[in-house]
C-alpha cells in the first residue's frame, strides 16, 4: 500500500511538472529558468501569479471531487452516485450562477461564491432525496431520479441566462469546468475549505465502511445510519461546493475516480478516502495539462491565438467513453 502512495505521489509530481510547463506564453527553458531565479519580471508573475496558483487549485479541486465521490456512493450505497449525477454539482453550479447573476457574487468575491455554490447543491441534493422515496437504496432508480433533477436545475440555470444574458460568461466557465485565471485568491479560499471537510470524510471512515454493507449491519454494530449518512452527505455536498465554487462543474471525476481509488487501495475507507484525493488531484492535473497542451497545438494548426480548451471539457469526454467502455465490457454487473 505504501508503495502505491509513493507511486501516485511520483505521478502527481510528474503531472504538476508537465502542467506548469504546457501553457502558453513561456517555453519551457524560461520555466526552469524562473524556478532557478531567474527569467524577467513578467515572465515571474506569470510563473508565480497565473500558472503556480492554477496547478494549485487543480489538484485541490480534483481531490475534492474524488472524495466527495467516494462519501457519496458509500453513504448511499449507490455506485452510480456522485456529484454529476445526484444533484450536487449542477445545484452548486445554479446557485453560484444565480448568486453572481443577481450582484451578490462574483469573481472578486469567491467566498460569497462558494456560500451560494453550497446552498444550492444542498437544495439540490435535498430535491433528489425527496423524489427518489423509497427507492433511495435502487442504483437505478437513484440514477434515473438524478438525471431529472439534474435536468432540471440544468433548465434553471439556462432561464438564469436569458433573464441576465450578460452573465454567459461566467454560466459557461461554471458549466464546463475550467481552471483558467486562477489565482491565489481561489487557492486560499479552496485549500482551508478542502482540508476541513476532508478531514471530516476522513473521521467519518469507520461509519461509511459500515454503510456499505447496509443499515441493518450498521445498526447491528451500534451504529445509527440516518445521523451518520446526513453527516456523510454535509461533507460530500460542502466539498463538492468548494470545488464548483474554483473550478466549475469538472464531468465524471467524482463519479469514476472514486471506482478508481478502491480498486487500487481496497475497500478500507481510512486507505481509500486519501487515496482517492491523491488520484483525483493526479487525474484532473494531468487532464489540465493536456487541456494545455491541446490548446497551443490547436492554436498553431488552426492559426489562432486565443483558442482555449477547457479542462470540464476534457474529463467530460474522457470519463464518458471510459464509463461506456467499462459497461460494454461487464454487461451483467449492476451499475
Amino acid at each position: 500500500m505504501t508503495r502505491r502512495f509513493a507511486a501516485l505521489a511520483a505521478l502527481a509530481v510528474v503531472c504538476a511538472g508537465v502542467e506548469l510547463v504546457a501553457g502558453r506564453g513561456m517555453s519551457p527553458g524560461v520555466v526552469w529558468d524562473v524556478v532557478h531565479g531567474g527569467g524577467d519580471a513578467t515572465e515571474r508573475h506569470i510563473f508565480l501569479q497565473l500558472r503556480l496558483p492554477r496547478l494549485l487549485v487543480s489538484l485541490g479541486a480534483g481531490a475534492c471531487l474524488a472524495v466527495a465521490g467516494l462519501v457519496l456512493q458509500s453513504a448511499l450505497r449507490n455506485p452510480l452516485a456522485g456529484p454529476e449525477v445526484t444533484g450536487v454539482t449542477p445545484g452548486a453550479v445554479l446557485g453560484a450562477v444565480t448568486a453572481t447573476a443577481l450582484g451578490l457574487a462574483g469573481w472578486d468575491s469567491p467566498l460569497a461564491v462558494v456560500i451560494a455554490a453550497c446552498t444550492g447543491g444542498c437544495a439540490g441534493a435535498a430535491l433528489l432525496w425527496l423524489l427518489a422515496g423509497r427507492g433511495r437504496g435502487d442504483p437505478a432508480q437513484t440514477a434515473v431520479h438524478g438525471v431529472l433533477v439534474s435536468a432540471v436545475l440544468g433548465g434553471l440555470t439556462a432561464m438564469v441566462l436569458l433573464v441576465e444574458p450578460g452573465e454567459l460568461g461566467s454560466v459557461v466557465q461554471w458549466l464546463v469546468g475550467t481552471t483558467e485565471g486562477r489565482v491565489w485568491q481561489h487557492w486560499h479560499l479552496l485549500w482551508p475549505w478542502a482540508l476541513v471537510w476532508g478531514t471530516a470524510a476522513w473521521l467519518l471512515a469507520g461509519p461509511l465502511t459500515l454503510l456499505r454493507c447496509g443499515d441493518d449491519i450498521a445498526l447491528a454494530a451500534g451504529l445509527s445510519a440516518r445521523p451518520a449518512r446526513t453527516l456523510a452527505l454535509l461533507c460530500a455536498v460542502a466539498l463538492t461546493a468548494g470545488a464548483v465554487a474554483a473550478v466549475g462543474a469538472l464531468g465524471f471525476v467524482g463519479l469514476l475516480v472514486p471506482h478508481l481509488a478502491v480498486a487500487v487501495f481496497g475497500a478500507d475507507l481510512r486507505v481509500s478516502l486519501p487515496g482517492a484525493a491523491l488520484v483525483g488531484a493526479v487525474v484532473v492535473c494531468g487532464a489540465d495539462a493536456a487541456a494545455q497542451l491541446s490548446s497551443r497545438l490547436l492554436s498553431q494548426g488552426l492559426d489562432s491565438g486565443r483558442l482555449t480548451l477547457p479542462v470540464g471539457a476534457l474529463t467530460a469526454c474522457l470519463g464518458a467513453a471510459l464509463l461506456l467502455v467499462v459497461v460494454r465490457r461487464t454487461p451483467s454487473r449492476t451499475f
